[in-house]
């Protein structure tokens, strides 16, 4: 099991409602918060909801600045964060954005980059769940490639 880490700072890759719950929760744990806005978001709610706000994919298009992995890992950075919350969508299951974290020493919030390659393919998902003795519904032993061997 994984050392339990202490968190004093987190950043919230996400807008709207989902990052205004998390620094919600985080403001309620006594934990800073970070939100990072693209240009077109600069009047957004959770901009200012958030301890700190920094923008994030200058130049970009809206939903290209919140994919912008390497802009949001050098803020985090910067500001000194601890760890990165994705929220949902956006980078939330990202193996990159999970792995650049990790590279950093910045800690995602959400499953390891390790676990997202793995449940992102159904079959080593089914494969793990099967090892690990968890009961499955019974189904094909790996990719089926048409409907004829569907049938099957």
């Amino acid at each position: 099991m994984a050392e339990l880490k202490h968190i004093n700072k987190v950043l919230v890759a996400n807008r709207g409602e989902i990052a205004i719950r998390v620094f919600r929760a985080c403001t309620e744990l006594n934990i800073r918060t970070v939100a990072v806005y693209s240009q077109e978001d600069t009047g957004s709610y959770h901009r200012y909801k958030a301890d700190e706000a920094y923008l994030v994919g200058e130049g970009k298009k809206p939903i290209d600045a919140y994919l912008d992995i390497e802009g949001i890992i050098e803020i985090a950075k910067s500001v000194g964060v601890d760890a990165i919350h994705p929220g949902y969508g956006f980078l939330s299951e990202n193996i990159q954005f999970a792995r650049r974290c990790e590279e950093e020493g910045i800690t995602f919030i959400g499953p390891t980059s390790e676990h997202l390659n793995m449940f992102g393919d159904k079959v080593k998902a089914r494969d793990q769940a099967v090892d690990a003795d968890i009961p499955v519904i019974p189904g094909s032993d790996g990719p089926v490639s048409g409907v004829d061997e569907i049938r099957k």
